[in-house]
């Protein structure tokens, strides 16, 4: 197949241009640019396996970006809560109306399918009980409201000429070029490197279900292999059952991978985002996926690649690997607008 990813420079595409292309598609990029400046590391399946990118704004897109191809796989959005949080209205502008111009976009162009990379925040504040992709939606931000809206607008879209499948990925962990250290496992890894010590803000008793960065290159692969009648039009979220963590939990596992860390806790936090999730559906229903990974295998994977590229403070501060301090430095240094768009030179 042709397939374009939208965010082939972000924490994911990164990993899934190559991912893809190792299962002999043809991959084409569309990214804005904004994390370009951040590479954490470089390996074969890294940075220069990328594929051939246009660098545009997925406000201005068009159907003539997307002529010719058989798949898109949208993952370019604001990628956060703290970042959506930051200029709401904006996120709304970028993460709800770019991503449906899009997918009207793919299929004006005579696109077959479309991949959505939702997110498992949509459920944000649970019971307590197992939530599955018929459960309620309780998005708590604007990064998750605008996934609800997304998938809402995206679904109608949706006929025998059009597949639609959305995604709720688990909180993504592990390694990628354009890394992330603005995500739980990742960040208490590099922490847990750094200073042996993860002392947590919070009691960590919030629930989060988390996946691995290659569990998810995996399930974008099979939804746009998948026969038609088998995916389009439904949700399925993205992880294993097993891998529903307390973040206290998730601390603990880190702690272990990493030889003397200790690990301390605070008092109850104010954030009441916590939800458990199922994923019996695509381990049922996504023809060829299986979930490989677990948090306790990707804490040592962490540790094995700090150790290897020598990861110090000064890398873990880098404005690149924390999205929300790139984008105020982006602003600060008026490269982009106040609408993060880039500025005119």
């Amino acid at each position: 197949m042709k397939i374009l990813i939208t965010g082939t420079e972000g924490y994911i595409g990164a990993r899934l241009a190559p991912w893809l292309k190792a299962a002999g598609h043809e991959v084409r990029g569309l990214d804005t640019g904004f994390y370009r400046d951040g590479c954490l590391y470089l390996d074969p399946i890294g940075l220069p396996d990328c594929p051939e990118t246009v660098y545009k704004d997925l406000r201005t897109v068009t159907p003539a970006d997307f002529a010719g191809f058989d798949a898109v796989i949208h993952l370019a959005e604001l990628s956060n809560d703290p970042l959506g949080q930051n200029r709401p209205e904006i996120t709304f502008k970028i993460n709800h109306e770019g991503s449906l111009r899009i997918a009207r976009a793919a299929k004006e162009a005579g696109v077959r399918r479309f991949v959505y990379a939702s997110s498992c925040s949509v459920y944000g504040l649970g019971t307590g009980e197992f939530l599955d992709e018929t459960s309620a939606v309780n998005p708590q931000t604007a990064y998750a409201q605008c996934k609800v809206y997304v998938e809402r607008d995206v679904a109608p879209l949706a006929d025998d000429r059009f597949s639609v499948t959305f995604l709720r990925n688990a909180t993504v962990y592990g390694p990628s070029p354009r890394m992330r250290f603005d995500i739980v496992l990742n960040d208490l890894s590099a922490l847990a490197w750094i200073k042996q010590k993860i002392a947590m803000v919070s009691d960590g008793s919030p629930w989060r279900p988390i996946v691995h960065i290659e569990d998810v290159c995996e399930a974008m692969r099979c939804a746009a292999e998948a026969p038609a009648d088998a995916i389009n039009g439904q949700v399925f979220n993205v992880g294993a059952t097993p891998e529903n963590y307390r973040i206290r939990e998730i601390a603990a596992l880190v702690s272990n991978a990493v030889p003397g860390c200790e690990v301390s806790a605070g008092p109850p936090s104010q954030d009441n985002r916590s939800y458990r999730v199922s994923f019996d559906k695509i381990a049922a229903k996504l023809p060829g996926f299986k979930a490989k990974w677990t948090a306790q295998e990707g804490a040592h994977e962490l540790r094995r690649l700090f150790e290897r590229i020598e990861f110090d403070q000064a890398t873990y501060e880098f404005r690149a690997f924390t999205r929300l301090k790139q984008l105020k430095y982006l602003q600060r240094t008026k490269q982009i607008d106040d609408d993060l768009f880039w500025s005119a030179r």
